[in-house]
């Protein structure tokens, strides 16, 4: 599982003109599920993005949380973190899970997240989104369950 994760200081994703999921300040997590992910994948992607330290304390340090700040997530499904582009120009995509699992994967990441006592929006599963972000920073962190990077 990858997720790359963004500060905001807002961000909303629309789907056919109308807005499904909207954020003040927080995180917008692109999240791509890979096949061989299982529920030890979502403890790890959760876990580090409710204590990822990535908003600033008194002193301007990078040491709160997004739940320490009274912050939102929104979590947009997007397989194309899973892209591998290390050959050629066209990124391969043999790696993201199959739409039911990565379905099924993404659903129990938001649930986690939420039973966190994080609010959380969302975008819509396999739709074309429209993703609108103010970047805070910028901030962006890229995480990976297999900790490849």
């Amino acid at each position: 599982m990858r997720a790359i994760i963004e500060r905001v200081s807002d961000a909303s994703v629309t789907v056919e003109g109308e807005t499904c999921g909207a954020i003040n300040t927080g995180l917008l997590v692109y999240l791509g599920v890979d096949r061989d992910d299982t529920d030890s994948d979502i403890t790890y992607i959760a876990d580090k993005v409710c204590h990822l330290r990535v908003f600033p304390d008194e002193q301007d340090r990078l040491n709160l949380d997004v739940r320490s700040v009274g912050g939102q997530v929104l979590v947009i499904s997007a397989f194309t973190v899973q892209a591998d582009a290390r050959k050629g120009r066209r990124p391969s995509f043999d790696m993201a899970a199959p739409p039911e699992r990565a379905n099924e994967l993404y659903e129990k990441l938001c649930a986690r997240l939420s039973d966190a006592g994080l609010i959380v929006a969302k975008g819509r599963f396999r739709a074309m989104m429209s993703v609108r972000a103010v970047n805070d920073g910028p901030i962006c962190i890229l995480l990976d369950s297999k900790r490849i990077f």
